[in-house]
């Protein structure tokens, strides 16, 4: 055993204080306490602390504990890890304690609502989850929200609200995910899917399988259009400009004056109102221009297509009454399905181009960073035979006319 004296004066090394306790002493003097041992034929170290904070006296009372967890074929470090994860697991769930499902919910709402694009997304959050989760894990600690207590929220809407509880279970992992950032929860996520409640619950898509937005049929479109025409109003006029430009309803009806360039027949939609979040040009045919038209003798401020009572934008609920109207059965974003049948149905415009006037992406990642150019010039043809596409004929018109650009007949 070390003396005193000897542990003061002891240099560089490894110095002895029985039963596997050593003093090591480093290069710069700085001295601690290690215990070493073999188990199961291995051989190793376990550090007890520097000299400075364990006196001898402590380090062979840790020493004798390991040496008990030795003999009892118990390895003292991974007890001590062991030890360590239960202490963090024990300080986890008391904290957990102190703030529910639904506490860690709104904050994660605030946190993350200026990184989202519109109010509505925030709502949406907001509406689902105090509709369906709050009611049976709201008041419950975060930390304790298990994986039957997901499917209670889940089951009575998994098979009625399929959309709406496959939004919800995401929305539900995602919190708990953020729960256990902050160090509320431990473990493994219980409102996870891959490997863990695809194990339960039916996949989505075969309960209620995709629906696509109903959509007239191109052919029809001239009909259609001439029925538009025979409709007063802001909404008959929203909508024909929605066919003719191919974009998506909620693009035309925040669509404002100082967007429109009449003189180079483009409208420069803001990066802000596309689904993409990237700017998007489109091309003006002159029946489109024509729209335009038509809506400045209805200007009373800023907006395009704006509400007659307010001077705000109208709501979608607006274009959709009248197409029950005019076309029961039929949707306002269908016009987007009927101008892509038309483009690859009846013309020999690229593929690629009309995705470009749909704001879809177009190609990998690796392509479109070579792709700089949004074939705006090409795209202009394409608008333009689609418009003539859609006139209607008029008396004595015969034989259509055939476009040169693409080779479709108008």
């Amino acid at each position: 055993m070390l003396t005193e004296l000897k542990i003061k004066h002891a240099k560089t090394g490894y110095w002895l204080d029985g039963d596997g306790l050593y003093l090591q002493v480093s290069k710069s003097g700085a001295k601690s306490w290690i215990y070493r041992y073999q188990l199961n034929g291995r051989r190793r170290e376990m550090g007890l602390g520097s000299l400075s904070d364990v006196p001898a006296k402590d380090a062979r009372r840790r020493a004798a504990e390991a040496r008990a967890l030795v003999h009892g074929k118990i390895d003292p470090v991974e007890h001590r890890k062991q030890q360590t994860v239960a202490a963090f697991e024990l300080v986890a769930q008391i904290r957990a304690g102190a703030v529910t499902f639904k506490q860690m919910a709104l904050e994660y709402i605030e946190a993350n609502r200026a990184g989202w694009k519109n109010a509505k997304h925030a709502s949406q959050w907001e509406n689902t989850l105090a509709t369906y989760a709050y009611p049976v894990v709201g008041d419950m600690p975060v930390g304790a929200v298990d994986t039957a207590k997901v499917l209670e929220v889940l089951n009575p809407i998994w098979l009625i609200k399929t959309e709406t509880a496959k939004r919800l279970r995401g929305r539900i992992e995602v919190i708990l995910s953020y729960a256990k950032v902050k160090g509320f929860r431990h473990g493994e996520n219980p409102a996870a899917w891959r490997g863990h409640l695809d194990n339960v619950l039916p996949q989505p898509g075969k309960i209620a399988p995709h629906k696509h937005h109903p959509a007239l049929p191109y052919d029809q479109m001239r009909d259609f259009i001439c029925k538009l025409r025979g409709s007063d109003g802001v909404s008959a006029l929203c909508v024909e400009f929605v066919i003719l430009t191919a974009c998506r309803s909620g693009e035309a009806l925040k669509a404002t004056w100082d967007e429109i360039d009449e003189e180079k027949g483009v409208w420069i939609v803001p990066a802000g109102r596309m689904k993409a979040s990237k700017e998007h040009r489109v091309p003006l045919s002159v029946a489109a221009l024509a729209v335009l038209e038509k809506a400045k003798k209805l200007r009373q401020g800023i907006y395009i297509f704006p509400s007659v009572r307010s001077g705000k934008p109208m709501s979608d609920m607006s274009l959709s009454m009248l197409l029950r109207r005019l076309h029961p059965g039929i949707t306002v974003h269908g016009f987007r399905s009927s101008f892509r049948d038309w483009a690859a149905e009846a013309t020999h415009y690229p593929g690629e181009m009309a995705e470009m006037a749909l704001a879809h992406s177009v190609g990998n990642k690796v392509e479109a960073a070579y792709r700089r150019g949004d074939m705006f010039e090409k795209r202009r043809g394409l608008m333009a035979d689609w418009a003539a596409w859609c006139e209607p004929k008029k008396v004595g018109n015969v034989v259509p006319l055939m476009s040169k650009a693409s080779g479709t007949r108008a």
